[in-house]
């Protein structure tokens, strides 16, 4: 075992399969193995000494929740989880058994999508038809330019866009929470008037991006909306206790 912890992936039903030829994070990339107690498993591998939020290591520990969600359902564990080594592995996984056979139960079969919406930039022409305050101080700046007019309009320009991609965000969440298992709101991103996970029957997931898509193109003067998925269940496991801050440095 390196001294350097060991870097936790997910927890899995035991006797689930780990994906084949599949490697973990560090350079050279780690073999992962199994941590089995009971009727769970970590999926774990060596830590690296120098664990950073580097691309190649996202993309692998990614990776490694991708594969495994295609064997079965999954606790995924976000990037940087690192325990002491296998024995407290063990031990947490034998304390909190009962809960994530319970979790695993719930989010078996379903994945998470995500969903951003984000003010409409190319829709200048709509918002100026459309909201007649906006129209007003564009007059108000074509018979008599100044700074303050033009700050004034470019409030209410902004204003207007994050209103409008807010209101539509909300109307598609209203059409998508029926199809959903489970809504979780995300936290707050610069720029987005929403940003909310789903959790979707696998078997579900394409109608459920297809209705994205198809509200995307009759809302597109409104708000841009940005999906992701099928991903991990991240925003629906509500404990990690293998969760621990991996040092940098």
């Amino acid at each position: 075992m390196i001294g350097n912890g060991v870097y936790v992936y997910a927890i899995i039903p035991v006797g689930t399969a780990l994906p084949p030829g599949a490697v973990g994070v560090g350079g050279p990339p780690a073999a992962l193995r199994r941590v089995d107690e009971g009727q769970v498993t970590a999926v774990v591998s060596d830590a690296p000494s120098r664990l950073r939020a580097r691309r190649r290591d996202l993309m692998a520990h990614q990776d490694v929740l991708l594969g495994l969600a295609d064997r079965g359902s999954l606790l995924p564990m976000r990037f940087g989880a690192v325990a002491p080594d296998e024995e407290s592995v063990r031990a947490q996984l034998a304390g909190s058994q009962d809960g994530h056979l319970a979790t695993l139960s719930h989010l078996d079969g379903c994945v998470e999508i995500n969903l951003k919406a984000l003010p409409a930039q190319d829709s200048l022409a709509a918002v100026v038809a459309e909201e007649k305050d906006v129209r007003r101080l564009r007059e108000a700046v074509r018979r008599r330019p100044d700074y303050e007019a033009n700050v004034r309009l470019g409030e209410a320009v902004a204003t207007a866009l994050s209103r409008r991609a807010a209101e539509a965000g909300k109307k598609l969440l209203r059409t998508l929470t029926p199809m959903a298992r489970e809504v979780a709101a995300g936290p707050e991103v610069h720029g987005c008037s929403l940003n909310v996970s789903f959790l979707v029957d696998r078997s579900g997931s394409d109608s459920f991006r297809a209705t994205v898509r198809r509200f995307a193109d009759t809302h597109r003067e409104h708000a841009e909306f940005r999906v992701a998925g099928p991903l991990p269940c991240y925003s629906f496991v509500s404990s990690r206790p293998l969760r621990t801050p991996a040092a940098g440095g």
